[in-house]
Order: C-alpha cells, then sequence, then structure tokens
C-alpha cells in the first residue's frame, strides 16, 4: 500500500541504505522495479543527500529510506540541508514495533521530539489504514508554500500487516499569488526609486518562472543579483547579472545593495549569509525601501518589517511581474551597466600562491563545459573559487548547500548524474569535504553514473583554517590533515584518476576524465597558503602584526 501511493504521486526513484526495520517496503519496492528505481547508498547522509539534490533539480519530493536509530541520525544532517534549502523531500524512517514504543526498545527514538525543528511535518504511521492518508499529506506538504522535508516513522510491525483502503488521485502544489494591487504598488515603487536592483533566491522556482523573471528584469533594467547558492536563477552571461549575494560577496556589490533605495527580495529567506551577517539591510527596519516576495508566509516579517511584503510562489510572482507595463525611460541604465562592469572585474581570474591557480581553471571550466552542465560543491573555502569564476547560464545548474553542510557535492553528483544521464556533472569538494562522503563514490560506480570529481587538496581545513589565523594568528590547532592519496583512492573504487599539481596539467586531464566514462576523480593539490581567491595565510598574519 505504501509504494503503491508513492508510485501514485509520480515517485521514479528512491534512495536508501537498507535495514531490517523496513523489509517489507524493500520487498514492495521490488515488485515495483519497474517504475520506482531504488539507489542504494553507503551511508545515510549520502543518501538523504541525494534525496535533496533529486528534490532541488525536479521541484518533486525526494525520497529517501532509513532504518531506525543510527540511520536516522545520520540522515539527519540531508534533513537539515533540505530544511534550510527549501528542498521538497520525504525522509521514510523504520521504527520499533508498537508494542515497543516508550521502553528505548533496540535504537528507538522518538523522531517527533528530534526532528520537530527540522522538518516541515514528523508524523508516525501507526495505523496502515491512514498510509494513502499521510503519504498524500506528505507530497502535498513537501511541495507547498515554502517547499521542505516531511519525515515519516514506519512502525516494523504495521509494514507487515494487510490493509485494504482507497487511494487519492496524485498531489497538487498549492502556492499563493500575488494581488494585482501588490503588483501596481510594486511598480509604482519601482518608478519612484533612483537606484533599484534586485536578488533572487529559494526554492520553488520552474523554468517558465525562470523565463518570465528575467523578461521582467530586462523590461525594466534592473541589476539582477542571485541569493547565496542560487546562482542559476539568472543568467551570470545576462547583461542585467551583477553577482552573487553571500559568503565573499564582492564588496562593490555590497556597496552598492547598502546604497539602494529599493531593493526586490524575490524568494530569498534573508538570512545570515545573503544579508552579510544582517549587516545589508538594518534589523527589523531597513534603510532601504525593501519588497519581500516569498511562498512561506511565515517568513514574511520573521526579520525585516519590509515596505512591502508579498506571500507567493514564484511561478506565480514572475508571470504576475512579466505582464507588468514597462517603465518608459528606466532612470538608472548607468548603474545598471556600472553593477554588471564591478561583476566582470571580480569574476577574472586573480592569481593564487603556487602553481596551480584555482581561478584560471574555473575560467577554463565556464568556457568548456556546456551551459546545461550542472555544478556541485559542499561547504570549504574552496568553493569560493567556484561562485566566484563559474557562470552558470541555465537554470537548475547549481547543486550546494545553503546551510554550509560538508560532504554534499559528491552524493548531489551521483543524483544528478542519474537524473540527467545526458549531462555533464561536476563535484568541487575540499579534502576534508570530500572525505564526509566520498564514499558515494562507490555509489557512482554501482550504478554508472560517469560523474566527475574535483578533490581540491590543500591539507586543512581550510575555512576554520581561516577564521583561526584571523583570531589566534599563527597558533594553529585542530585545522591541519594528513591526506590519503585520493587519486589512488578512487582507482580502488574503480573510477578514472589523475593528480594535478600544476594549471597547464588540468585541462587535458579533464578531457582524459570526460572521455573515460565512467566516474572520474582529479585530485588538485593547492598550496596551502591559497586560504581564497583574496587572501592568503601570510596576508592574514601581516594583518595581526599590524593590529599590534
Amino acid at each position: 500500500m505504501l509504494v503503491e501511493a508513492l508510485r501514485i504521486h509520480g515517485a521514479d526513484t528512491a534512495f536508501c541504505v537498507p535495514g531490517e526495520s523496513y523489509l517489507p517496503v524493500l520487498d514492495a519496492l521490488h515488485d515495483a522495479r519497474e517504475a520506482i528505481r531504488l539507489i542504494v547508498c553507503r551511508q545515510e547522509g549520502g543518501a538523504a543527500y541525494m534525496a535533496d539534490a533529486y528534490g532541488k533539480l525536479t521541484g518533486r519530493p525526494g525520497l529517501c529510506f532509513v532504518t531506525r536509530g543510527p540511520g536516522a541520525s545520520n540522515a539527519a544532517v540531508g534533513l537539515h540541508t533540505a530544511f534550510q534549502d527549501s528542498s521538497p523531500m520525504i525522509l521514510f524512517i523504520g521504527q520499533v514495533g508498537r508494542d515497543m514504543i516508550e521502553r528505548e526498545a533496540f535504537q528507538e527514538i522518538d523522531y517527533r521530539r528530534m526532528f520537530g525543528q527540522s522538518a516541515k511535518w514528523v508524523a508516525q504511521i501507526d495505523d496502515p489504514q491512514r498510509i494513502p492518508e499521510f503519504i498524500s499529506r506528505a507530497f502535498h506538504t513537501a511541495v507547498s508554500g515554502r517547499p521542505g522535508p516531511v519525515v515519516l516513522a514506519l512502525p516494523e510491525d504495521m509494514l507487515w500487516e494487510t490493509v485494504h483502503a482507497p487511494q487519492p488521485g496524485h498531489y497538487q502544489r498549492v502556492a499563493a499569488h500575488p494581488s494585482a494591487q501588490d503588483m501596481a504598488k510594486l511598480r509604482d515603487m519601482i518608478a519612484a526609486a533612483e537606484r533599484p536592483l534586485m536578488i533572487l533566491g529559494g526554492r520553488g522556482w520552474t523554468e517558465q518562472a525562470w523565463d518570465d523573471i528575467r523578461q521582467f528584469a530586462e523590461r525594466f533594467a534592473l541589476p539582477t543579483a542571485c541569493a547565496f547558492r542560487y546562482q542559476d536563477l539568472f543568467d551570470a552571461t545576462h547583461p542585467n547579472y551583477i553577482g552573487d549575494v553571500g559568503l565573499g560577496i564582492n564588496p562593490a556589490l555590497a556597496r552598492r545593495i547598502s546604497e539602494s533605495d529599493l531593493v526586490l527580495a524575490v524568494g530569498p529567506r534573508l538570512g545570515e549569509a545573503t544579508t552579510s551577517g544582517y549587516t545589508l539591510f538594518e534589523v527589523p527596519r531597513p534603510r532601504q525601501r525593501l519588497v519581500h516576495v516569498h511562498a512561506g508566509i511565515d517568513e514574511l516579517g520573521r526579520v525585516y518589517a519590509a515596505d512591502l511584503l508579498i506571500a507567493s510562489g514564484m511561478p506565480e510572482f514572475a508571470a504576475a511581474a512579466k505582464a507588468l507595463p514597462a517603465l518608459p525611460a528606466p532612470r538608472w541604465r548607468g548603474e545598471l551597466e556600472a553593477a554588471r562592469s564591478d561583476y566582470l572585474a571580480y569574476s577574472a581570474p586573480k592569481p593564487n600562491p603556487g602553481p596551480l591557480q584555482l581561478g584560471e581553471i574555473l575560467a577554463w571550466l565556464r568556457e568548456r563545459l556546456p551551459p546545461e552542465a550542472i555544478m556541485c560543491n559542499g561547504a570549504g573555502n574552496y568553493a569560493a573559487w567556484v561562485h566566484r569564476y563559474y557562470h552558470y547560464r541555465r537554470f537548475r545548474t547549481q547543486l550546494a548547500p545553503t546551510n554550509g553542510s560538508m560532504g554534499y557535492g559528491v552524493p548531489a553528483a551521483v543524483a544528478a548524474k542519474l537524473i540527467h544521464p545526458e549531462r555533464t556533472v561536476v563535484a568541487f569538494a575540499g579534502d576534508g569535504c570530500y572525505l564526509m562522503n566520498g564514499q558515494e563514490l562507490a555509489t557512482a560506480v554501482q550504478y554508472d553514473a560517469a560523474i566527475i570529481i574535483i578533490v581540491v587538496n590543500n591539507g586543512m581545513y581550510g575555512t576554520i583554517r581561516m577564521h583561526q589565523e584571523r583570531s589566534f594568528p599563527a597558533r594553529v590547532y585542530g585545522t591541519q590533515l594528513v591526506n590519503p592519496d585520493f587519486a589512488a583512492l578512487a582507482a580502488a573504487y574503480g573510477a578514472y584518476s589523475e593528480v594535478v599539481t600544476e594549471t597547464g596539467q588540468f585541462a587535458p586531464a579533464f578531457e582524459r576524465a570526460l572521455a573515460a566514462g565512467r566516474p572520474a576523480l582529479l585530485e588538485l593539490r593547492l598550496d596551502p597558503e591559497a586560504l581564497s581567491p583574496s587572501l592568503t595565510i601570510s596576508a592574514l598574519r601581516a594583518q595581526a602584526a599590524r593590529k599590534k
């Protein structure tokens, strides 16, 4: 009954680590294997990340099955990522039998209490007669309003029962629409502005909405930026694109936002990363006029008292914005051109210490890779090069966790390649980041997911080292790493692999990896002095010395 409900709601893929707590589900999936593909992963965190990536790429709930206790605990990292990233996802957890509840039975956890603040809804199906009802609600909840994850616990004994119950139809997404009055006010606010700009972010976008918002930006000559790790919401090669608003923001762009007299925030939560620690906009009343459009009504007014709050789904708002009558002659075209020039200058590669120039490599990739290539990464300072120098040109081509979760890139890439086997999928990972979920390379090999993993190895937890050098210069402790030979390790998995130590070696190595026709890993050995595109260890220590 449970698997039939998944099929009715359009499920075609599920990610899992098997467990005896939900064996009847695995047996039912065996019978449904022509309709629902089961991807068996090597760790529940990797499986949950894959489900999150599925949700991001398709707009439909990614499905993940894990066992109780330790399995659910491992999957928590993917659940938190899906919650903060607003990714539709359903996490199914095998649970102890109903007759053992509240005894601290083997691997027992109360998931309502454990996941209550990291999911949109957490429930346990105690009555098998209600399986269709709970599954229907889970799908509706995951995709409606602000998308997000749902958790359903499945008591083991419940799964063995035989029952008959009617199944509902396919779920429907429910979203608010902007009112005509709100859209008229928005146009008036734009018309009265001198230095407006737009920031795009959040989930719930569609290909049509992506195109509609581009037309809106063009017709109103709006300088358009993307929130932290939502850079695929606007073509970076478009003359209206002015950069990303996140960690490592272009100082010129930060200045421009601070000096703007109208900011249209369409989709983002305006969280810590997108607001530079809540400094780009004053709390609770920004000095700029602010229009905040968001699908989740609870997010509107949560931090910022905006001048105009619009509860709307992204497709609904984008369509209404495209239909607004254009202004005759926007006064800010010069501002747009200046902001675009600032972005182009900032995205031109800058040299870093050592023979391997990461900026040049990213610049080469943005020319070499097709627009539909999918770029994945986890968290770490290496990602600053990716976000700064790579140009996202198509919708749903970026998979990266806004909650700064390490270990995301590799499993996300596996999911992406399984969903889009015809597209090039590249995963960037730092040395610390890679070893948090590098085991999913085995999953890529098992399912012939020919991803290309680029491990940036500098022998440290680079982000933490950067903060350590700022606060405690030259007192290095707890941030250094002794790594394996990543290329040799990848070869042991059955992947193609090479080591790259200087810039000139990268392009031919990448071409060989692409031509290999199987999962591949390139280990890039980066000078440890290069902490970020604009910071070195020596420079940070020099700054500290001057302060003394």
